[in-house]
C-alpha cells in the first residue's frame, strides 16, 4: 500500500489481501466509514481495528495478520505500525485506488478538466440527502492508497495468537436525512461509457445525472481518476493529476469453433480496440455545457472525475461515492 500526499509519495507499507475464492475487488474506491475498534459481525467478533471501509458489502482496510501472502477473506490488511499511522491522516472521502500493477498520480493539464466559476446568485439544492459526515474541502483529500492484491508484500510470518480477521458482513448504508439547502465538500464526477451519462454526487449525495455524447462510442475509454489538486492563479484555475488503472479491455481473445477438427488451422487472434489514453479520453467526451458550469460551481481541492468504460456497480450506493469496479 502506497500513501499519497499533494501527488508526492509519503509512505509505503505491507499488505495481505484475498485469496482466490474471497478475492480483493480492483477498482476506484474511496473511504466511506472509519472504526478504531471495530470488531466483525460474522467471525466471532474478530478484531479489525483501524477499520476504514470502501464498500458497504464488506470490504475495508484495516490492521491484520500478514503471512506474505493473499489471506483475507476480501479485506486488505496492513500492519500495526502502518494502520496506526494512517488512521488519523484520512478522512471519509479519501480516494482508494486498488491495483494489480503500482501505480503513481501524475500532474495533468486538459482543456475540458473543470475549473472554478463564480457561484450563481439562485440558491442550489441537491436531490436528497445531508453532509454530515462529508469531507471538507482540504488539500489532505486528495491523498490517494493504492494497494497490490497480486503481489507478495511482507516476509512476517503469521501470529498463530492472533484472532481471525476477515471481511465484516454486509452492513446497510446510514439514513440519509432529508435535503439541506446547500452542500459543501469535494464533488464527484463520474462518466460511464456505458451508460453513455455523466453522474455527479457531492458528499456522498446524488446531485444530477444527465445524457453524454461520447466520440466512437464502440472504442474503449479506460478508466481514468483526475483529482482536484488546488485552486492556482487568481482562483480561475485548478491544478490537477491524474491516474490510469489497467483494465482487461485489451486482453487479447481467441475465437475458437468446437466443430472444427483439430487439423483446421486454428483461426487468428482478434485483439480488443486499445483504451484510450487519458487526453484522448476527454477529447471524445461531451458534457453539456449546463454540467460544466455547475461543476465548476461547485469544485474545490479534492473533488474527482472518474471517465470508466463501466457503468454504476452495485457497490455504488447510498452513503458512497463512485465506485468502479475493473475485476
Amino acid at each position: 500500500m502506497t500513501l499519497f500526499s499533494n501527488g508526492v509519495r509519503v509512505a509505503q507499507g505491507p499488505v495481505s489481501t484475498g485469496v482466490p475464492g474471497h478475492p480483493t475487488p480492483m477498482g476506484v474506491f474511496s473511504v466511506i466509514e472509519k472504526d478504531r475498534y471495530h470488531h466483525s459481525n460474522i467471525y466471532s467478533g474478530a478484531p479489525m481495528p483501524y477499520m476504514q471501509r470502501i464498500t458497504w458489502s464488506g470490504v475495508a482496510l484495516h490492521e491484520g495478520v500478514l503471512p506474505g501472502h493473499p489471506d483475507s477473506h476480501g479485506c486488505i490488511r496492513m500492519s500495526h505500525d502502518f494502520a496506526k499511522k494512517l488512521w488519523p491522516i484520512t478522512k471519509l472521502g479519501v480516494r482508494v485506488i486498488v491495483a494489480g500493477d503500482e501505480l503513481t498520480p501524475t500532474e495533468f493539464a486538459h482543456a475540458k478538466l473543470f475549473v472554478p466559476r463564480s457561484k450563481s446568485a439562485e440558491p442550489q439544492t441537491a436531490m436528497n440527502g445531508s453532509t454530515e459526515g462529508a469531507a471538507q474541502p482540504k488539500a489532505e483529500l486528495t491523498e490517494a492508497m493504492i494497494a497490490h492484491p497480486d503481489r507478495v508484500l511482507s516476509d512476517a510470518a503469521p501470529d498463530p495468537k492472533a484472532a481471525p480477521v476477515s471481511s465484516d458482513a454486509v452492513k446497510p448504508s446510514p439514513t440519509i436525512d432529508p435535503p439541506k439547502p446547500l452542500l459543501t465538500g469535494q464533488v464527484a464526477v463520474f462518466v460511464s461509457r456505458k451508460e453513455k451519462k455523466v453522474f455527479v454526487r457531492q458528499g456522498f449525495v446524488p446531485l444530477f445525472e444527465l445524457p453524454v455524447t461520447i466520440d466512437d462510442p464502440d472504442q474503449p475509454l479506460g478508466t481514468h481518476v483526475f483529482t482536484a489538486m488546488e485552486v492556482t492563479g487568481d482562483g480561475t484555475r485548478m491544478r490537477w493529476n491524474q491516474m490510469t488503472v489497467p483494465t482487461d479491455s485489451s486482453v487479447s481473445v481467441e475465437h475458437r469453433d468446437s466443430r472444427r477438427r483439430s487439423k483446421d488451422p486454428p483461426k487468428p487472434v482478434v485483439r480488443g480496440k486499445p483504451p484510450s489514453t487519458a487526453a484522448q479520453a476527454l477529447d471524445r467526451i461531451h458534457l453539456p455545457q449546463e454540467v460544466v458550469d455547475r461543476i465548476g460551481e461547485l469544485l474545490v481541492p479534492g473533488s474527482s472525475l472518474v471517465v470508466s468504460d463501466e457503468g454504476l456497480g452495485r457497490e455504488t450506493g447510498r452513503g458512497t461515492e463512485f465506485i468502479v469496479l475493473t475485476r
